[in-house]
């Protein structure tokens, strides 16, 4: 056997069940946060309010709600337009909510997720 080989079960005299530990607590607190974040609600008017959508952070509409003047059978289009704009705009704000809070988590180590 040679001299002088690795001595110990880690190198760098435990560094590396440090930085386990670390890596341990921030997938825990990205698991957390990814909940919390898919129990919240997040929602977006159009049309000046007309359109109300409301999406959870699974990104899964959750609820619209249509004020009954802006229900003109001459004009569905219009109305089909501001529901699109609504929808899409809850659902922007729970990406970047998830996109904020995981920036937060990993201290803008430009993750992939």
């Amino acid at each position: 056997m040679a001299k002088g080989g690795f001595r110990g079960g880690s190198y760098g005299g435990g560094m590396n069940a440090n930085m386990i530990k670390q890596a341990q607590k921030m997938q825990q607190d990205m698991l957390k946060m990814q909940q919390e974040i898919e129990e919240t609600e997040y929602s977006a008017t159009a049309g000046g309010g007309v359109v109300t959508a409301v999406v959870s952070g699974k990104k899964e509409l959750v609820s619209l709600s249509i004020d009954p003047d802006a229900v003109d059978p001459e004009d569905v289009e219009m109305l089909q337009d501001v529901i699109i704009a609504a929808v899409n705009e809850a659902l922007r704000k729970a990406d970047s909510a998830m996109t904020s809070n995981f920036s937060k988590l990993t201290g803008g180590l430009n993750l992939p997720f």
